[in-house]
């Protein structure tokens, strides 16, 4: 099959949407918890998380055009800067999945789709109790991405809770073993399984790949 712009733009919207979203591959799948000043939890599913930088620890993820949605998330980062980024398990991609519907802002997702607040070292964003791999991050910036009108958050993380038997000496985080799950589109949920290791990669130490 081959799609050039002009097909693409043809296409069936719903069938554009998915097609579009899938195309990048497997994304991390997250639950991003925030909490406004008057205390209203709230939780978002995103697979939009990805690391910019270790020193200090930044990740961002994406949010995508209000319209005439809201976008509860990037509400709550803005009026008061915490967040919390919680690594979806097996166990529990139903229920997260449903975190997507459009619920009123005086609705706790957590309470709609059977999901557990949880507070670790008072920090203001709820996390996910049934997740094993969380964070609680400062929110430092929101960069609008014009092109899309789309907006980066940019956080920096303060709290990071993980099993101890899912990282290595090195630091190496096998997200295997703490269960963690991908995201293909907007609804197809794929269980991680690591395929292997390699060792940082050197010029002087390339395999011969023509043998």
């Amino acid at each position: 099959m081959y799609l050039s712009k002009a097909d693409i733009e043809n296409t069936e919207r719903i069938q554009r949407l998915n097609i579009i979203n899938s195309i990048s591959g497997i994304k991390p799948g997250n639950l991003i918890g925030t909490r406004s000043n008057e205390g209203q939890a709230n939780l978002a599913i995103i697979s939009s998380v990805i690391h910019l930088g270790s020193n200090p620890a930044y990740l961002g993820f994406i949010v995508r055009p209000s319209g005439d949605v809201r976008r509860h998330t990037q509400e709550n980062i803005t009026e008061n800067g915490w967040f919390t980024i919680n690594h979806i398990r097996t166990e529990f991609i139903e229920n997260a999945h449903y975190t997507s519907a459009k619920f009123d802002h005086n609705v706790s997702e957590f309470d709609s789709c059977g999901l557990t607040e949880e507070t670790i070292n008072d920090f203001h964003a709820p996390f996910v109790k049934e997740s094993v791999l969380k964070m609680g991050l400062r929110h430092v910036e929101s960069v609008p991405i014009k092109s899309s009108g789309t907006t980066m958050i940019v956080g920096q993380i303060e709290h990071l809770v993980m099993p101890d038997h899912a990282m290595n000496k090195d630091g190496y985080i096998d997200l295997g073993l703490a269960d963690g799950v991908g995201i293909s589109g907007l609804n197809s949920y794929y269980k991680l399984e690591k395929l292997a290791d390699f060792p940082y990669a050197r010029v002087s130490e390339k395999p011969d790949f023509d043998q």
